[in-house]
């Protein structure tokens, strides 16, 4: 596994290693020793998967509070989405920046999420399925999501999105979200 820093402390792009023949390809995309020689939590209490209908789909932005914080490795295994991430860590150099990568079938890049840090995301494509691997179990009590068009993020989203859930529309804006 190849690990890209990113301008977020703590956040990688990574990119599993091909092993190819005749067959296809065979890639590694979870090795609990090379996260944690790259000082990442190399937790895994949780897998989910979200299937997306449509392009133009958001979700986001989310993250869970402490004492639940959660690390998450991201991978998009069917389709194409535009995979985002911002540091709402208040103590990070990197406080209220965001990162993006796109994340497809084809390239296989995943993106790590460190803990404290919002993650979302817009399909590219319809018929597209997301895959996370979760450090820490599920605690509704400490989810937490800021507006994924939040003017002190100033995300630049490739596009419009056509889908966005009711509760994604109402999340707070990243003043409200801290508090």
């Amino acid at each position: 596994m190849n690990f890209e820093p990113t301008r977020i402390p703590g956040a990688f792009v990574v990119r599993p290693e091909r092993h190819v023949d005749e067959r296809g390809f065979f890639a590694r995309t979870w090795c609990a020793d090379e996260l944690a020689a790259h000082g990442l939590v190399a937790t895994l209490a949780q897998s989910s998967v979200s299937w997306n209908r449509s392009r133009g789909t958001l979700r986001g932005l989310h993250w869970q509070a402490a004492p639940h914080a959660e690390a998450k490795l991201v991978a998009c295994v069917r389709g194409a989405i535009w995979d985002v991430i911002a540091d709402l860590r208040t103590d990070s150099p990197a406080f209220r920046h965001w990162f993006a990568a796109r994340l497809d079938a084809e390239n296989l890049a995943m993106l790590y999420v460190p803990p404290g840090v919002a993650h979302g995301f817009l399909t590219l494509a319809d018929d597209t399925l997301v895959h996370y691997q979760i450090s820490e179990r599920h605690h509704p009590d400490h989810a937490r999501g800021v507006r994924w068009d939040d003017p002190d993020l100033a995300i630049a989203w490739p596009e419009a999105p056509a889908v966005i859930s009711e509760r994604d529309r109402s999340l707070p804006l990243l003043g409200g979200a801290l508090r």
